[in-house]
């Protein structure tokens, strides 16, 4: 298994973390919870991406920013991270087999690594 550095490294092209990113991926790594405030552009994301990638199943990612949900799936999926997002501007096909993806190979091989939805 790749460790997160590895990851930030070979997926999103950084040498190193910065800030509290390192202590707060390895604090979800270890299972635990997080409470992450940062400003924007401070590298929130990378602190659940990476974990997502590199834990069995599917990580969620519950957020009301549709249009920054479609962006960083777009990203994602450009650097080769199956990732996905539901929402209202989903259709009903789409939907299922985005579910589908998440659902298949079981819980510790999701086909879906991270997927966006919409809590509104």
């Amino acid at each position: 298994m790749k460790t997160p550095l590895q990851t930030l490294r070979h997926v999103f092209g950084y040498p190193a973390f910065r800030g509290e990113q390192a202590k707060i991926i390895r604090q979800i790594m270890g299972g635990g919870d997080a409470l992450v405030l940062m400003p924007t552009g401070g590298g929130k994301s990378l602190c659940y991406q990476i974990p997502a990638i590199l834990r069995h199943g599917a990580g969620v990612v519950v957020s009301p920013l549709i249009a920054l949900m479609q962006d960083q799936v777009d990203a994602l999926q450009k650097l080769g991270v199956k990732a996905a997002f539901l929402n209202s501007t989903v259709d009903a096909r789409v939907a299922m087999n985005t579910e589908q993806q998440v659902l298949r190979g079981g819980a510790r091989q999701a086909t879906c690594r991270l997927i966006h939805a919409a809590n509104c």
